[in-house]
């Protein structure tokens, strides 16, 4: 039995810069409390096709599950909370902002 379609967002890495990067009905942002929450299947896989012609943009598109909160979607998986907030290594760029 397949399981059940749960909220995801489209995300993917910006080309020239590297920075992960969600879409939004208009385009793209840094900021994943704005990303589209896509609650549909079709609707998330034809997103997901539009990202990834996309390739003057991004690199690397595809879906990943969120949870939706009032202050905007919550990754439910590690990997997402760990790009969300950049590289680990040390502290800087969007690390030294938390």
């Amino acid at each position: 039995m397949p399981r059940a379609f749960t909220p995801k967002v489209v995300t993917a890495n910006h080309l020239l810069e590297g920075d992960v990067i969600y879409q939004t009905p208009t385009g793209w942002t840094r900021d994943l409390a704005q990303a589209e929450v896509l609650e549909d299947e079709a609707h998330a896989d034809l997103r997901l096709l539009e990202a990834t012609q996309q390739r003057d943009v991004v690199v690397g598109a595809y879906l990943a599950e969120v949870e939706p909160t009032d202050a905007g979607p919550r990754p439910t998986h590690f990997r997402e909370a760990f790009r969300m907030r950049g590289p680990s290594n040390y502290s800087h760029g969007k690390q030294a902002e938390l």
